[in-house]
């Protein structure tokens, strides 16, 4: 998927949407609420906190409402467009033009951001795992003081970042120059995936 910088960008990348999507935008951009581009898609944000987004696909466009399982959705406009996955995340979806309720979905953005205001908010739970070293990876602590008190510092996820890659080379030779890879990688407190998170 393009990386997108502005949401002028994100509207003429959909332009089967554009009219609509542009419609959505400015009854957004009437409140009070910052808007930014997170995760290449248009954002909405109040004092830093998501409120909600915009989306464009093939057969529809949408409404996100990070916290939408807390509006009352009096229209029963609201759908969770994945079940088991999400908890807070709310979608109000779109097939034309014809289907937005200009003061419908004011009302909603505008709960949605009292909602914000007030706090009201499901913070994703995140199961810890445990972290596996692997037996290379142990070998090279021994050898390397430095690389053992390093890969101690990072985040549980960040180490098992580096394990994972390590255990999932099926060769030896494979392992070894991973190891190489990263050894200078853990001793600056970089992730492995860092520059793929920041881009």
């Amino acid at each position: 998927m393009k990386k997108i910088h502005s949401v002028e960008e994100y509207i003429e990348e959909n332009p089967h949407f554009a009219e609509e999507l542009t419609i959505l935008r400015n009854i957004i951009n009437d409140t009070e609420l910052e808007e930014t581009v997170k995760w290449s898609m248009p954002t909405y944000c109040l004092s830093g906190k998501n409120v909600l987004g915009i989306g464009a696909f093939k057969n529809h466009f949408c409404l996100w409402f990070h916290q939408g399982v807390f509006l009352k959705d009096e229209h029963n406009l609201l759908i969770n467009a994945q079940e088991n996955k999400t908890k807070a995340l709310r979608q109000m979806r779109f097939d034309s033009k014809a289907d937005i309720n200009k003061a419908a979905v004011l009302n909603y953005v505008k709960e949605s951001i009292e909602n914000q205001r007030l706090g009201k908010e499901i913070k994703p739970v995140r199961k810890a795992k445990d972290v596996i070293i692997p037996t290379e990876l142990e070998v090279a602590f021994k050898g390397n003081s430095q690389l053992d008190s390093s890969f101690k510092t990072l985040t549980p996820g960040k180490q098992r970042e580096y394990c994972e890659y390590i255990a999932e080379a099926k060769r030896e030779a494979t392992k070894q120059s991973r190891l190489e890879k990263i050894t200078p990688m853990i001793i600056q407190g970089v992730g492995l995936n860092d520059k793929y998170k920041n881009c």
